[in-house]
């Protein structure tokens, strides 16, 4: 039986109404400049889209002259409401937001449910909000394309490589959502962030921890994924909710990273 998981933060993160969704996106992301290259993975921000959809949109426009279009999406996020060891799949067969329905891809949902670490957790992902934010980006930039939704808890680098491992592909995109420092005043939340991104594009697992990225988890496995692989790292773009849409007395980083071969 197909199931669809609706959307949980439509009308409180992002805009419920079809075509308010599509402008606020355009408009992310024909402000973000000339894409420049191609991806093999993104680390996208999930915040409300006020506040991290500038930033977001300067990852997403990468995709949109992508050629071949990505086929299938692998969207990696922590948990923010269900606990979860390992990684969590969802029981439904397709996502929606406002702008439709994504379906999951189930050759590779087939490939992950074998796997000791990883279960099928509805309740995981009904209200995770740090992958449903993606989702329209996606639908808006992607042509067609199939989704791998994972939720991530307390997994290792090594598990969610060996996850990576059998379901990427030369047409798959890898997008892990993680805001960065929280609840920093200004100055110092900048020069926490600036470390933090400085240790992703180096490479530096060790300085990714959940007080830095709330999803140090899926994050960390990227990057253990993309050394394997020879990816490289570039910025986007970093700010946060006091440059955006909030005050500066304590705010929110947002990283946008890319990944290339």
């Amino acid at each position: 039986m197909e199931t669809v998981r609706q959307p949980a933060v439509a009308g409180s993160f992002y805009p419920a109404q079809k075509e308010a969704l599509r402008q606020a996106i355009d408009s992310y992301i024909n402000k973000a400049g000339p894409a420049l290259e191609s991806a093999k993975a993104l680390v996208v921000p999930h915040a409300g889209y006020i506040y991290s959809g500038p930033i977001a949109g300067l990852a997403y426009r990468v995709l949109t002259q992508m050629s071949p279009s990505p086929e299938r999406v692998v969207l990696l996020g922590p948990c923010h409401q269900v606990p979860v060891q390992g990684l969590a799949l969802p029981k439904s067969s397709s996502f929606a937001t406002p702008l439709g329905q994504t379906p999951v891809d189930q050759q590779a949902y087939k490939e992950l449910a074998r796997l000791p670490f990883v279960e099928v957790n509805e309740e995981a992902h009904a209200y995770e909000h740090s992958l449903e934010v993606q989702l329209p980006f996606l639908q808006s930039t992607l042509a067609s394309f199939s989704l791998l939704p994972l939720v991530v808890g307390h997994a290792s680098s090594e598990i969610i490589c060996q996850a990576l491992d059998g379901v990427v592909n030369k047409n798959t995109l890898i997008v892990v959502s993680t805001d960065l420092s929280h609840y920093l005043p200004y100055d110092l939340a900048c020069h926490i962030d600036r470390e933090t991104i400085k240790a992703i594009l180096e490479g530096n697992r060790e300085l990714i921890v959940s007080e830095r990225a709330c999803g140090a988890y899926p994050l960390k496995g990227l990057m253990s994924f993309a050394q394997k692989k020879g990816w490289t790292a570039r910025l986007l773009d970093l700010r946060n909710s006091g440059d955006t849409a909030g005050d500066k007395k304590q705010v929110v980083g947002y990283g946008a990273v890319v990944y290339h071969e």
